[in-house]
């Protein structure tokens, strides 16, 4: 049996096709168009980024180029064709939604998930909304879909049929028929994972829109076969035609699947354009003051949430080659023990506006005093990331979850010594790699049904 797993992320799409052992046969992968920034402007005449959107048919022709690259890879090596895979699922970004029409055309575009513009909506939730839902604040998905609904025209407004996540669309368009989710993408659209449906409060506060019955998808646990490839799909790329294409999950639950984390504890952060911190829980925490979720695993839970500083604010200041130099005289300074803590408090950010575990649209990066050598500012930035963590993992604490035993590191970031020292120090416990550093991996394990069995009962 191989499945083929499919992360769509930010900046790119990524494949990987694993066989019943789980191991990874091959793999493509391909860059999307860059996001759109939104701007507004300040009292002060001052221009800043509100948010970010994509266009969903970007994600399609992207997918198309790396389910096809992924064909060639198969026959060329192993001499398998795509006839033989028997599973597939998608990851998305969790947070990133669109409208759709009846027949699933996209009739808006794509908020990403950092877009913070939806600060109205957010407001209109909080009226309706408990505080255990991922559906608060105007990152949620909910909020973005009042947004894109409210600055449509009364043409669109009549067309909107469907609110569906990233990967939701892309499982739709695999499947020939659109309004399919998951646990896990479902969330930050106000779904119940607790009680497994769209609680009556959602209800309540949808009929003030007067948007359609057919509105929200239905939701799947992450993992079960929702039906099988359209023939015209399986047409298209040479698929079998009894291809199971399952629900899939987010990126960042993808990630930590494949990064191995299955015991009470196991803790995961995500090294990318932003920090997600994440650990495996007994109970679910909800915590909208401080941007705390918690999303199936199993029948356990994942609790934590996601920093908008990371990797993009390094992009800001350093190219590759620059990290690379960087990242050298860093590890360099550990190796002959000269190194030694800054304690700057930098806080970085890339724009205002933070998630957790400060919870602030209008949040602003804290990055001085600007030390004069570049080596330092560059440490400081790096420790700033790490005290985030390291205050995110608390927070969990302070709310119920487990301290971590030890934390795995995925994303770009993870390979980075010099910071997985800086980070061990800080947070107090075992840094490692994981499993797998590929969120495309967890997403195909999950289609193989036999990652639920793998968690301790």
């Amino acid at each position: 049996m191989y499945s083929l797993g499919i992360d769509v992320g930010t900046s790119g799409i990524r494949a990987v096709v694993m066989d019943i052992n789980h191991c990874i046969l091959v793999e493509a992968q391909k860059k999307l168009p860059q996001s759109q920034p939104c701007y507004a402007v300040s009292a002060s005449q001052e221009k800043y980024i509100t948010g970010y959107s994509q266009n969903p048919v970007d994600w399609w022709n992207t997918l198309e180029s790396v389910i096809f690259l992924i064909a060639e890879e198969l026959e060329q090596l192993h001499k398998i064709s795509l006839n033989s895979i028997s599973h597939l699922a998608l990851d998305g970004t969790s947070g990133t939604v669109l409208l759709c029409n009846q027949s699933g055309t996209p009739i808006s575009e794509a908020l990403m998930y950092n877009d913070q513009r939806a600060i109205t909506q957010a407001a209109q939730i909080a009226v309706y909304a408990p505080e255990n839902t991922a559906a608060i604040g105007p990152t949620s998905g909910l909020a973005k879909i009042l947004w894109l609904y409210t600055n449509q025209n009364q043409e669109n407004q009549a067309k909107t049929h469907y609110a569906l996540n990233q990967s939701d669309w892309l499982c739709g368009q695999l499947l020939g028929k659109q309004g399919y989710s998951d646990h896990n993408n479902a969330l930050k659209m106000g779904y119940d994972a607790q009680d497994l449906c769209w609680p009556q409060w959602l209800d309540d506060l949808l009929k003030q829109f007067d948007f359609p019955n057919s509105l929200l998808p239905e939701v799947y646990p992450p993992g079960q076969v929702i039906g099988t490839i359209s023939s015209l799909m399986a047409s298209h790329f040479g698929f079998n035609h009894t291809l199971k294409i399952c629900a899939g999950t987010t990126d960042s639950t993808a990630a930590i699947i494949a990064a191995g984390a299955k015991q009470v504890g196991d803790a995961v952060t995500s090294l990318g354009s932003t920090l997600v911190m994440k650990i495996v829980s007994e109970q679910a925490i909800f915590d909208p003051k401080t941007g705390v979720y918690s999303q199936p695993y199993g029948h356990l839970w994942l609790v934590g949430g996601g920093s908008n500083s990371g990797g993009e604010v390094l992009k800001q200041f350093y190219d590759s080659n620059q990290l690379s130099e960087l990242t050298e005289q860093l590890n360099l300074k550990i190796d002959n023990n000269c190194f030694s803590m800054l304690d700057l408090n930098f806080y970085p950010l890339s724009a205002p506006g933070e998630r957790f575990p400060i919870q602030d649209p209008t949040f602003k990066a804290k990055l001085s005093p600007r030390p004069d050598n570049e080596g330092d500012f560059f440490q400081a930035l790096l420790e700033g990331m790490s005290d985030i963590e390291s205050l995110a993992y608390q927070k969990l604490v302070d709310l119920g979850a487990p301290y971590p035993k030890l934390v795995k590191s995925i994303g770009g970031g993870a390979l980075n010594k010099g910071w997985r020292y800086i980070r061990e120090q800080k947070i107090g416990v075992p840094v490692k790699l994981a499993d797998q550093d590929q969120a495309a991996a967890g997403t195909a394990l999950l289609a193989q049904s036999t990652w639920h069995q793998s968690l301790p009962q």
